[in-house]
């Protein structure tokens, strides 16, 4: 998946004419590491109706301070320069699909 930054969250998911979800993680976080590979099939087949990137809250503190972003992995959806959605901790693909459906169709 493709990283965002602080610098350029803006440009990349804010200003997307699609949704964005935004994957809030860090290296040292176990469940981030668990839903990292079930996003990547998510993308897979959805990739075309959503947007994925990811965040590395360590190296990037000021967006998910910005968001309060307390907790990771937290997913956050993007829509028009809002957010539309949050789910936060590691979920099954099944739930992650039930909690996406509004975008993915």
């Amino acid at each position: 998946m493709q990283a965002v930054t602080d610098a350029d969250f803006e440009t990349e998911v804010l200003k997307s004419d699609k949704p964005v979800l935004v994957d809030f993680w860090a290296e040292w976080c176990g469940p981030c590491r668990q839903v990292a590979p079930i996003l990547d099939e998510i993308k897979a087949q959805h990739g075309d109706k959503i947007t994925f990137v990811k965040m590395n809250v360590d190296e990037n503190p000021v967006t998910p301070a910005t968001y309060r972003v307390t907790g990771i992995p937290t997913l956050n959806v993007y829509k028009d320069g809002e957010v539309v959605k949050q789910i936060v901790g590691a979920k099954p693909k099944a739930a992650l699909l039930n909690e996406l459906r509004d975008f993915i169709g």
